[in-house]
């Protein structure tokens, strides 16, 4: 399966992934843990990322479209990968289909997983990650990781100013792709303000899974 996963930040599409990752072992491609990962590192990319990414604004296509190309040519994604994080603009969608008609791969679907915004703040708000083995948690976990007992935190792009910027900027650039993939007639919308395992179950019935 060749999907990209739409939605607004906070939605749930990394959620949903990793459970068909666990499930079916489809690679998951999220330029979001590329971008971090990059930055954490110091790289040239990482440095030039870091500011629009703290200010919760959109890094600029050319980082973004360089990263999700070298990725997709990597042996394991032949069989499929799940896209999270991109494309989040109608030129990077372009980009994006012009690279698969390169490698012969079309999309067989674009996964929508809806959230009301307001939601979505209370969500981001309270969301706190382990700095040792990463584990996304929440407010409720308190200052020590329930996994390995390292120490809680919350990203500088999860206060509520920079998360509502986040919405904003989506609401502009990225709700768009919405009516770009149905024009194409591959947009699946789930409605992702519900119980985790119940989203999944519509996911994998949309899928044909």
């Amino acid at each position: 399966m060749n999907i990209v996963l739409l939605g607004a930040p906070g939605a749930g599409k990394g959620t949903q992934a990793a459970k068909l990752v666990e499930e079916f072992g489809t690679p998951h491609i999220s330029t979001g843990d590329m971008l971090r990962a990059a930055v954490k590192a110091g790289t040239p990319l990482g440095q030039k990322a870091k500011s629009f990414m703290d200010a919760g604004d959109l890094v600029p296509d050319d980082v973004i479209i360089g990263l999700v190309e070298e990725r997709l040519q990597e042996p394991d994604t032949e069989a499929g990968f799940i896209l999270d994080g991109f494309p989040r603009t109608s030129a990077q969608a372009v980009a994006l289909d012009a690279e698969l008609a390169k490698l012969g791969r079309p999309l067989d679907a674009a996964l929508l997983i809806d959230v009301d915004p307001e939601v979505i703040v209370g969500r981001l708000t309270s969301r706190r990650m382990c700095r040792e083995c990463g584990y996304i948690g929440s407010v409720a976990d308190g200052a020590t990781c329930p996994k390995c007992g390292g120490e809680m935190y919350q990203r500088d792009d999860d206060n509520e100013a920079t998360v509502r910027n986040r919405l904003d900027v989506y609401e502009k650039s990225t709700a768009p792709l919405i009516d770009y993939y149905r024009g194409c007639d591959s947009l699946v919308s789930i409605d992702g303000d519900r119980d985790q395992a119940v989203v999944y179950a519509d996911v994998k019935a949309a899928l044909g899974l």
